[in-house]
C-alpha cells in the first residue's frame, strides 16, 4: 500500500449510524481515521459496533459521552484535549452541550466496514 495525503474535506462525506456527520481521512491495513462532529445542542444515536474499537480525540466543542459494558457504565465530558477508547461491543451515545459542534478525529481498529458495523441499543438520552 502507498503512502498518502489529504486534507480535511469541507464537506462531509456521509453521517454515522449514531447521526454525526463524518468526513473520511485516511486508512491502512490496520485502522482508519475520521473527523467527527455533532452539531451544536443534537444527541446521537445509541449504537455498539460488532468487530471495530475506536479511540476518539476531542478537538472542540463541549459534550459528554455514555459508555456501557454489561453493569459497568459512566458518562464523562468530552472537551479539547480530552481521548476516550470505545472497545468492541461497548455501547455508546454522546451529546453536544453548548453553541458550537463537538468536533473529534477519531482512529477506527481495524478500518470501518461500513453500516451493518453498528446496531442501535437502548441509550441514556432521548
Amino acid at each position: 500500500m502507498d503512502f498518502d495525503t489529504k486534507r480535511l474535506p469541507a464537506a462531509r462525506d456521509e453521517v454515522a449510524p449514531d447521526g454525526s456527520d463524518v468526513r473520511v481521512l485516511l486508512r491502512l491495513d490496520r485502522g482508519g481515521m475520521a473527523h467527527f462532529e455533532l452539531g451544536a445542542g443534537r444527541t446521537s444515536a445509541a449504537v455498539a459496533h460488532r468487530t471495530v474499537e475506536e479511540i476518539w480525540y476531542i478537538l472542540s466543542g463541549r459534550g459528554e459521552m455514555w459508555r456501557k459494558q454489561g453493569d459497568r457504565e459512566e458518562v464523562v465530558l468530552m472537551e479539547t484535549g480530552v481521548c476516550v477508547s470505545i472497545p468492541t461491543a461497548t455501547e455508546f451515545q454522546f451529546r453536544c452541550l453548548g453553541e458550537e459542534p463537538l468536533a473529534a478525529i477519531g482512529v477506527t481498529m481495524p478500518p470501518w466496514p461500513g453500516p451493518q458495523e453498528a446496531y442501535e441499543v437502548t441509550g441514556r438520552w432521548p
